[in-house]
């Protein structure tokens, strides 16, 4: 297959149709974050490029790293491997990849592919990343450039070959792995202070699209029939639960065995996830010890 007038390919078990430096704690890490971006520019430079089937994408964990990548001259090397910005905050990791390009997800689906995502997040499970992963694998943002260059999780990425140069030699991960000390010298020259005091000055104020939002401003929830988050669920009589009784601080939900919370709905599969109301199980968050605890009603209870 091809996607547009890109190259001829077979899709197979085990490779890596998402790669995305996704934002979590290690995506506001200078040490990672500028290993990732000199790991991009030597891959480039010896002529490597991002296998066609592998979606990448780059939301940082932190604006101030965009900065210092123009600073130190990375941002191109990203974006020729496909690393474009594509927002700050979690995306890939709460199953805001976005769709695979259509011939991907076809051959998926037809021929029940076992294909795999890579993302500096912290989150992996089943059905969390995208519905057409079967694996989805956490990896740090040097190593999720590697095997976006790799294409498959079947590749042994410290004896295996990336892929040729420009001269037609097999280059590997050792050829372009940035050392300790060239990676500390960018961080030096390029990251400073008052790249995070100006650029948090004015965090809360948000751009017009933020400021405009429409915010409800009651103390309860307010139902939509249409979320694909979480649904008031009907009594038996059609009769609806007492809208009082479900504040936002005292949500009550029906948990399938399958569910996340966080993945908005992109298809068929990923709607089976979504939380209904019923007055068994309390789902209640501790402010002071930033644990979830959810109770079913019969003595049992998980807290993450």
């Amino acid at each position: 297959m091809h996607i547009g007038d890109g190259p001829d390919f077979e899709l197979d078990h085990g490779h890596v149709v998402i790669a995305a430096i996704t934002s979590c704690t290690n995506t506001s890490n200078p040490s990672v974050m500028i290993g990732a971006g000199l790991l991009a520019k030597k891959a480039v430079e010896k002529g490597l490029r991002s296998k066609p089937w592998v979606k990448t994408t780059l939301a940082p964990g932190s604006r101030i790293v965009t900065d210092y990548y123009e600073r130190a001259g990375l941002t191109p090397y990203l974006e020729k491997l496909g690393f474009n910005l594509v927002g700050y905050g979690c995306t890939t990791c709460i199953g805001n990849s976005g769709p695979l390009p259509d011939e991907i997800a076809s051959a998926v689906d037809e021929h029940d592919l076992n294909v795999s995502a890579v993302l500096s997040g912290n989150r992996n499970f089943e059905g969390r990343i995208h519905p057409q992963t079967k694996m989805n694998f956490l990896a740090s943002p040097p190593l999720v450039i590697t095997y976006a260059l790799a294409g498959s999780m079947l590749v042994d990425i410290f004896e295996d070959e990336l892929g040729t140069d420009t001269d037609g030699n097999p280059v590997f991960l050792r050829d372009i792995w940035p050392s300790t000390e060239e990676i500390q010298a960018v961080i030096d020259e390029c990251v400073r202070s008052e790249m995070f005091e100006s650029g948090y000055a004015d965090v809360y104020r948000g751009d017009d699209t933020w400021r405009n939002l429409d915010v409800p401003t009651g103390e309860v929830f307010e139902w939509k029939d249409d979320s694909t988050y979480v649904r008031r669920r009907r009594t038996s009589t059609g009769c609806r639960p007492n809208p009082s009784r479900c504040a936002t601080s005292r949500a009550r939900g029906c948990w399938h065995s399958s569910a996340t919370l966080s993945p908005p709905t992109t298809s068929p599969r990923q709607a089976r996830s979504v939380v209904t109301v019923q007055p068994d199980v309390i789902f209640r968050s501790t402010a002071s010890t930033r644990q979830t605890s959810i109770h079913t009603g019969r003595g049992a209870a998980i807290t993450r």
